[in-house]
């Protein structure tokens, strides 16, 4: 009978992890119990995801707020300290900012308006035309923001994010000035030490901040790059990618963990003889049409993967085929065209007509987009995900 089903997606209900679990022999015997329980198989190319959450639990790395701090001081001086373009949010940048905080006499907090990196908006761009404002140049202080804007708040929290921000800092026991600008140079007007907090601007932003003459800049990753006094740390992205675990700590995004996909890959090979490829996802790479928020606050979608999930699709788009080379067929005849035109494609359809808008992105940031809206965020309890017929075509 033919296949009427393509690509699969589910949500796989795990024991809640912790620090130390063998998280390689949880993922595996998950996988395996609800494919037993729902009557489904294992194929070879199957994607088993990995949440990046529970290998970062399972890796135990966290931290405190005093470790946050104790590397701020030693790395910026622990005098007045410039902190750019942070994302507007609690579970990510709220506890960082007071670990920072802690560890400096003075924040001069530089937001980037009329939203953050991410999409997370302070204001709209209705209201900075009103205001006759040039978010490329103009520079505002926090009088004169709140002249023009008033306290405006968070679409979806309700929260006046500036008034929070500089509380947090308060509490801290620092000193806080509040800026708004969108030229990274604009802060050494105030501070010469700077931690630039973006994300996926951070390379470019570092540079020009030096190039203007910054006596220090340190982003983000080079926060927590390394252990201090025990801490968790990350080597290669250091704060980025942190969520809020309690009031004091966060849960740093998880080490080195390709052995542990190639791991899970070896145990599924041997338990059912199929050969799975296998990945940690963390954000997906999408925006929200109503809120104007992207997704992507990680500084990747996967930090590993297996070697079958390098590169990108390389597939054909129908509807051009059946509109264009085969507009005079239907029925089975076009159905055996098109599967004709599949068998032959090329290995490599860059450029070519017949492939355009077929999404010419990394394998990775595809499929752990559709994970992370198969696991959410919230109580569904399925931290890992099990895509099926992903690699599948029309002919298969």
């Amino acid at each position: 009978m033919e296949r009427k089903v393509g690509t699969c997606s589910r949500g796989i209900r795990c024991p809640i992890i912790r620090a130390g679990d063998n998280l390689a022999e949880i993922v595996v015997n998950s996988v395996l119990e609800a494919a037993e329980c729902e009557g489904f198989a294992i194929r070879d190319r199957d994607v088993i995801s990995i949440t990046e959450s529970i290998v970062a639990r399972a890796q135990g790395n966290y931290a405190g707020v005093e470790a946050i701090a104790e590397d701020v001081k030693v790395k910026l001086g622990g005098g007045t300290v410039g902190v750019i373009f942070p994302i507007l949010s609690r579970n990510r940048f709220a506890i960082c900012l007071r670990g920072i905080a802690m560890g400096c006499k003075k924040v001069v907090l530089m937001l980037s308006y009329p939203s953050d990196e991410v999409g997370n908006a302070l204001l709209s761009y209705d209201a900075l035309d009103e205001a006759g404002v040039n978010p490329y140049s103009d520079v505002l202080s926090l009088e004169k923001y709140r002249e023009l804007f008033g306290n405006p708040v968070h679409e979806f929290t309700g929260i006046d994010y500036v008034d929070y921000y500089a509380s947090i800092v308060k509490d801290a026991g620092a000193e806080v000035e509040v800026i708004f600008a969108n030229r990274p140079a604009a802060i050494l007007d105030c501070a010469d030490c700077v931690i630039n907090c973006d994300i996926h601007t951070r390379v470019r932003t570092k540079r020009i901040l030096l190039e203007k003459g910054a006596k220090v800049v340190c982003s983000l990753d080079g926060i927590l790059n390394a252990s201090v006094n025990g801490s968790g740390y990350n080597e290669k992205y250091g704060l980025l990618g942190s969520n809020k675990a309690t009031e004091d700590t966060i849960k740093l995004f998880p080490k080195e963990c390709t052995d542990l996909v190639e791991d899970i890959q070896a145990r599924i090979l041997k338990a059912t003889d199929k050969h799975v490829e296998v990945m940690v996802y963390g954000d997906g790479a999408f925006k929200d049409p109503q809120g104007k928020i992207w997704e992507l606050a990680d500084p990747v979608v996967s930090p590993a993967f297996t070697s079958g999930l390098v590169g990108t699709p390389n597939e054909l788009k129908l509807k051009y085929l059946a509109d264009n080379d085969y507009k005079d067929l239907s029925g089975e005849a076009l159905k055996n065209a098109i599967s004709e035109s599949i068998k032959a494609k090329n290995a490599n359809l860059v450029g070519n007509m017949v492939s355009q808008g077929t999404t010419p992105r990394q394998l990775t940031d595809l499929i752990g987009s559709l994970c992370d809206l198969t696991s959410g965020s919230g109580d569904k309890g399925t931290p890992v995900v099990l895509v099926q017929g992903y690699f599948d075509n029309f002919t298969d």
